[in-house]
């Protein structure tokens, strides 16, 4: 079952209670247990699930249990020390990333989870940039440290070098592995050694015989970090001064405000070590929704104006939709966070986006798949409601009487794209349907027709991500999707001059039909379209028929000369012909005008052309050769290169033919570090080796479809 709805008992909190965090990291590094283990630590969750077994609390659709990891973000809550914990478990995988720059948008803060045996993987480091540059705090636990070869000391280093040099630790473990056996927090100088409690029950101790000297050197490494961001905090300790536990929380928490500081912790999911100290640590140290930063948004009719938006009650009310998702038997549930204002259940609201009104019934908060019904919600909460009616993601909602859009989610543009078509016959109405519905889920799908090629054409960011959506296209709708290699939407088009005429004539033993006119072709400046010009003199042929010619040319033209493509910037000059007085009509002149083109358009010399794109792809350095090998493999044109710190970015003009799944080429080519971005770029001339190939197989095309 999915959205089951329970009365909730829990009580209310004002923005000075909540932390909102997105949990980010690489696909496979534990997030989604370690939530898991979070809310179930705390009492919100009643079950310690895991994704093995499919009964992970943010993982609950069908697709995520049966592949066993995240394809879209879940929500879940614990209640600790007074506060509420919004979690907020995004995808690791790239496929996935839109969801985790909206879990970004969503949150005040990120918790960046890095397995104990993996390390820092290409996911880390996207997800990490990020959060940086959405200012977010950043707080990394290395998770899974019960497993085989985990590292902690190595996984520290892989962040110090390829994250960020201003990572310290806050807790270190104590043993490795089947070893693992608590933690000891820094701040405390307390060893914490955990017992075989269900919940992560652990008994307080001194520094463990051993690891006294680990300890000393970690623990001065971050009082130092901590004094070098504060000049006060470093006057007092050069002094000699003791540095207390509050002080350095204090110090902490406000480094990482600015982004000066990164604590790191550890704990494993699976046997609760250090998650009951890890949400004390989320509660002490990340911001809560008071303290988030002032944001503006647009108001007024036209939407010129900015007003200042705090976390505050009494605020005009205003939450962004952060993310949609269908249900069956409940339909569309909208997951939004309240930036001003708060409301309450029932209430009217105004989507400002659309400028329609929404009725938010059975208000609720998300947890996992269940979701518990609220009075009502305050600034900084995230909550969530079904059956909106015309409200979608990056949508905002506010009051008729202040009207608020705020900025708009920046999602990733689709980079692998595939032609679609209904497996059944009769189901292509149900298809499309089924199609733009899972766009308003997840905007980083699209879909769109392309009339060139007569195909709809689907995208997203990679071939799992279309797979996976595909798969819930058939379950959520009902209807069986098939994907294919696009068509290329070729062109045709004359590089030479050459005149003839187009003669119709046709009796049927009544009133016939005749048509004559005499045509010259001529190519164009690339671009220019098509240019129909009347140069009879004389009258031979009447000015009411001359019409019927240019569309008999136009119609001709559309259907190509070599390959069926159409026929572009080119001319067509009328300049002479004859009537008949009595056969003589505008059918006859513009099947006159298609036999005309037939028979001068071979002469000029007609020539395919094709679809380019322009890629800017950013790699770091180490993989710009290959990258560009494999570029100039495709055909592609080098256009140049800029540096960006250890990164670079090439420019490349690259046929469309030679493109399809290259992101999956060039996640290869890179092991995930590439990214590229694509826009159309006009076209140009198909060399001749490749013309034959594509007439080749437009002809086996006609073949099949005439047999």
């Amino acid at each position: 079952m999915y959205g089951i709805a329970r009365e909730g008992t829990m009580r209310e909190y004002d923005s000075a209670g909540i932390r909102n965090i997105a949990v980010v990291g690489h696909g496979g590094s534990g997030k989604t247990s370690l939530v898991d283990a979070l809310c179930f630590s705390a009492g919100s969750s009643k079950r310690h699930g895991t994704v093995r077994d499919g009964t992970a609390l943010t993982d609950h659709l069908p697709e995520e249990i049966e592949r066993r990891y995240s394809i879209s973000l879940g929500c879940a809550y614990a209640e600790w020390m007074e506060a509420k914990i919004n979690f907020i478990d995004t995808p690791g995988s790239l496929d996935f990333q839109g969801d985790a720059l909206a879990g970004l948008a969503a949150a005040d803060g990120a918790l960046c989870v890095i397995g104990g045996a993996t390390g820092v993987e290409v996911g880390t480091e996207r997800v990490f940039r990020a959060a940086v540059a959405k200012q977010d705090p950043v707080l990394f636990v290395v998770s899974m440290m019960d497993k085989e070869h985990a590292d902690f000391d190595r996984v520290y280093a892989q962040i110090k070098e390829r994250l960020t040099a201003k990572v310290v630790p806050v807790e270190i473990p104590i043993g490795a592995g089947a070893n693992f056996r608590g933690v000891i927090n820094l701040f405390t100088q307390r060893a914490y050694m955990y017992t075989s409690g269900a919940k992560g029950e652990f008994v307080e101790a001194d520094v463990p015989a051993g690891c006294e000297e680990r300890f000393a050197r970690y623990r001065q490494e971050l009082i130092e970090a901590i004094s070098a961001t504060n000049d006060a905090l470093l006057e007092r300790y050069l002094d000699g001064g003791e540095i207390d536990r509050d002080t350095a929380l204090h110090g902490m928490k406000d480094a990482m405000a600015r982004l000066d500081l990164f604590p790191l912790f550890c704990a494993s999911a699976d046997s609760m070590i250090g998650v009951r100290a890890l949400l004390t640590e989320l509660v002490q140290l990340m911001p809560n929704a008071y303290e988030m930063e002032e944001i503006h948004a647009l108001t007024g009719a036209e939407g010129h104006q900015t007003i200042p938006l705090h976390a505050n009650d009494d605020g005009p009310f205003a939450a962004l939709v952060f993310k949609t998702l269908a249900e069956p038997h409940v339909g569309d549930v909208s997951y939004f966070r309240v930036l001003s204002g708060r409301i309450a259940s029932g209430q009217d609201v105004f989507n400002a986006t659309r400028d329609s009104a929404e009725k938010l019934g059975h208000l609720s908060i998300p947890c996992g798949r269940e979701r518990v019904e609220v009075g009502m919600l305050h600034a900084g909460d995230i909550g969530c409601v079904a059956k909106l009616r015309n409200s979608h993601t990056n949508d905002t909602l506010s009051t008729r009487e202040h009207p608020i859009r705020l900025a708009a989610i920046e999602f990733p543009e689709p980079v692998v794209q595939f032609a679609v078509r209904a497996a059944v016959r009769g189901e292509e109405e149900k298809l499309q349907l089924g199609l733009h519905r899972l766009h308003d889920e997840d905007p980083t799908f699209s879909v769109h027709y392309n009339p060139e090629t007569h195909e709809t054409i689907v995208g997203g960011l990679g071939e799992r991500h279309l797979d996976v959506s595909m798969a819930v296209l058939r379950r959520k709708f009902g209807v069986q999707a098939e994907l294919a290699k696009p068509r290329i939407a070729f062109r045709e088009t004359l590089t030479a001059k050459a005149e003839g005429q187009g003669r119709h004539k046709k009796q049927t033993g009544g009133r016939g039909q005749f048509g004559d006119c005499s045509v010259r072709l001529s190519p164009m400046p690339r671009g220019e379209g098509y240019l129909f010009t009347d140069a009879i003199v004389g009258g031979a042929i009447p000015s009411k028929y001359i019409p019927a010619v240019d569309r008999g040319v136009q119609e001709a033209a559309a259907r190509g000369v070599l390959a069926g493509f159409p026929l572009v910037d080119f001319r067509a000059e009328l300049y002479d012909g004859s009537t008949h007085s009595v056969d003589s009509n505008e059918m006859a002149f513009k099947m006159a005008g298609i036999t005309a083109f037939k028979a001068v358009a071979p002469k000029c010399r007609p020539v395919l052309l094709e679809p380019l794109d322009l890629l800017e792809i950013t790699v770091p350095d180490r993989f710009l050769g290959d990258v560009l090998g494999d570029l100039s493999g495709r055909r592609g044109h080098i256009l140049g290169t800029d540096t960006d710190g250890d990164r670079t970015v090439a420019r490349a003009v690259v046929p469309q033919s030679e493109l399809h799944l290259y992101a999956t080429q060039l996640f290869s080519l890179t092991h995930g570090h590439g990214q590229f971005v694509r826009r159309f770029n006009g076209y140009e001339q198909v060399p001749s080796e490749a013309t034959q190939k594509i007439i080749a197989e437009y002809v086996r095309e006609r073949e099949s479809v005439d047999s």
